[in-house]
């Protein structure tokens, strides 16, 4: 999984990024700020309710770093592609890199760190940010959007960012780990992290960008899929990292992510036409 990871992390993903961001006529803020509703809604719900169940801090961390962010590369660039087509990447490119990943690499990182007792430094948060080759591509992308690349490097950015569906798949499967005798001692706070992971979140999104913000169409359809996506991968590892609860972390990711196969394309249907 290690290698795989890093293929898309390295090649896959920022080609991908400077393929289609580069192509953007216009940068939406709402696929961009997404993520980071979901997270501070997600923040104020498992506070409140880790104090009235008595949750340690340990596993409102573990929450909030997996059910308050999305898969929305690893499996949301794949299911978004299957579900609304290549053109769709786009939006959930923006969905992904200015917000889940920077929401996981700045308040996410903040959260881990409360949660766990350890003190946070602006340095560490910035070096995690601008050493993600992702990232970076991001922010190339955008600043050469006024500039054509040469037809060899458009093609070979198409083909090259082609892998990640299939990469991504590949490195999903190899991380999932469902260890059964964790999910007696681990349902609750399980269960309401996938409810609110795959049902209320994304409800909640869907009922602001639709009815407060009026916004509709395919990026609207797209950004509110992403909300959907199953809990994230990396905010698991973020949380064994920082030692917080390690097993409810994989539990949701492990659960999380095959019941997603069948939520988002729920979601897709539910949200055709608007």
């Amino acid at each position: 999984a290690g290698v795989v990871n890093r293929f898309v992390i390295l090649v896959s993903l920022p080609a991908l990024t400077l393929d289609h961001v580069h192509r953007l006529f216009k940068v939406s803020i709402y696929p961009v700020a997404m993520a980071w509703i979901l997270f501070f809604l997600a923040a104020v719900g498992f506070v409140t309710v880790g104090r009235a169940l008595g949750w340690s801090r340990r596993t409102v961390g573990a929450l909030l770093l997996c059910a308050g962010l999305g898969n929305t590369s690893f499996v949301g660039f794949p299911l978004i592609e299957a579900l609304y087509g290549r053109e769709a990447l786009r939006v959930a490119i923006l969905t992904d890199q200015p917000g889940t990943f920077l929401a996981l690499s700045t308040v996410g990182i903040l959260a881990a760190a409360l949660c766990a007792g350890r003190a946070v430094t602006l340095g560490g948060v910035g070096r995690r940010i601008f050493s993600f080759p992702p990232f970076l591509a991001l922010l190339v992308a955008l600043l050469t959007r006024a500039f054509a690349y040469p037809k060899p490097l458009q093609l070979a950015l198409h083909y090259i960012a082609l892998t990640l569906a299939p990469a991504a798949l590949i490195s999903v499967g190899l991380q999932l780990k469902l260890k059964t005798r964790f999910l007696k001692m681990h349902r609750v706070a399980l269960s309401i992290g996938l409810i609110y992971k795959l049902l209320l979140g994304p409800a909640l999104v869907a009922a602001l960008y639709l009815f407060g913000l009026h916004q509709t169409g395919l990026s609207t359809q797209v950004t509110i899929a992403e909300a959907a996506m199953a809990p994230m991968v990396t905010g698991a590892i973020v949380a064994t990292e920082y030692g917080l609860d390690a097993e409810l972390a994989n539990l949701l990711v492990g659960v999380g992510i095959p019941l997603s196969l069948l939520t988002v394309p729920a979601w897709a249907w539910v949200l055709r036409g608007v």
